[in-house]
């Protein structure tokens, strides 16, 4: 992240997301690969009755100590900028314990049960924000891309109130919470705000500026630039027009953040990361260069 920070010109230090370290914790089986993030290879629940004996990890458990402790350390080395934790949200934690299609149909036939894991979930996700408040950073990014299939209703029940719950454990000054989903979330937007995050991230699937229209201006709104198929598999001049793209469509929101709609794949070019800083410093100095104009 240091290395990153220093190359780049980022407003913040952001932890790499894995998002099966929490599952691990619970007791989960993780498989790692070469070139990807590791993945979740199968549920430790397969029925309802289990829920119920289901134990509450501590933080530390499995790799959550090392992320807390890597995070701690890049917070006390960067101090021109804050440093974010990063974390599965409680809705697609419980997912991963259960396996998506099982709960999904669990949330109709019993969502009493489907309730009981996600509060598990949402009980342990509290105490991993709380250590990497104390450890020294300045916020986390709880990403939810599973609540992205959720209806508004479902969303509010299954995953919004219990993101809240972890925001108004951790937020304050000092620290501060953004929401990631990276779903086709327009619908979501009013969900996603119940929690009072003081910040929401979305990814490419959304039209940047239907989402703008339904946040307070004084809420973070950051992405969406489309990871895969504009920063790894484009090139230079494509990611410089579709930054361009963004930027103009939405230059009137001044609480809006250009980023990557999600995480940047490995072996990205970094080229194309490049490009996409230098795009921003030329808005920017256009941009500028015309308000000086006016004055």
């Amino acid at each position: 992240m240091d290395v990153l920070s220093e190359k780049f010109p980022t407003i913040a230090g952001v932890m790499v997301m894995d998002l099966s370290v929490e599952a691990e914790a619970f007791g989960a089986k993780v498989k790692f690969h070469k070139d990807e993030v590791p993945d979740v290879t199968g549920p430790i629940i397969d029925n309802a009755g289990l829920i119920e004996k289901l134990k509450v990890p501590e933080v530390g458990t499995g790799r959550t100590g090392e992320f807390v402790k890597a995070a701690g350390m890049a917070a006390a080395n960067m101090k021109d900028k804050p440093v974010f934790g990063g974390m599965i949200g409680p809705y697609s934690l419980a997912v991963r314990l259960f396996d998506m299609t099982e709960f999904m149909m669990l949330t109709l036939t019993d969502p009493d049960s489907a309730k009981i894991l996600i509060s598990k979930a949402t009980e342990f996700l509290t105490k991993y924000a709380i250590a990497y408040k104390d450890i020294g950073v300045n916020g986390v990014i709880i990403a939810e891309p599973a609540a992205g299939l959720l209806s508004p209703f479902d969303c509010d029940n299954f995953s919004s109130i219990f993101v809240k719950s972890i925001v108004e454990a951790v937020q304050d000054d000092d620290f501060m919470v953004i929401l990631h989903n990276c779903g086709n979330t327009e619908t979501l937007v009013a969900s996603m705000l119940s929690t009072g995050a003081a910040g929401l991230h979305f990814g490419n699937s959304v039209n940047m500026i239907e989402v703008l229209e339904q946040i307070p201006s004084d809420i973070l709104v950051l992405g969406n630039l489309d990871p895969v198929n504009v920063f790894k598999l484009g090139n230079p001049e494509l990611i410089r027009e579709k930054t361009l793209e963004l930027l103009n469509s939405t230059k009137s929101y001044r609480n809006f953040v250009v980023s990557s709609g999600c995480d940047i794949p490995p072996f990205t070019d970094i080229n194309n990361i490049q490009s996409f800083f230098d795009t921003i410093d030329e808005f920017n100095n256009l941009k500028n260069a015309k308000n000086l104009r006016k004055n």
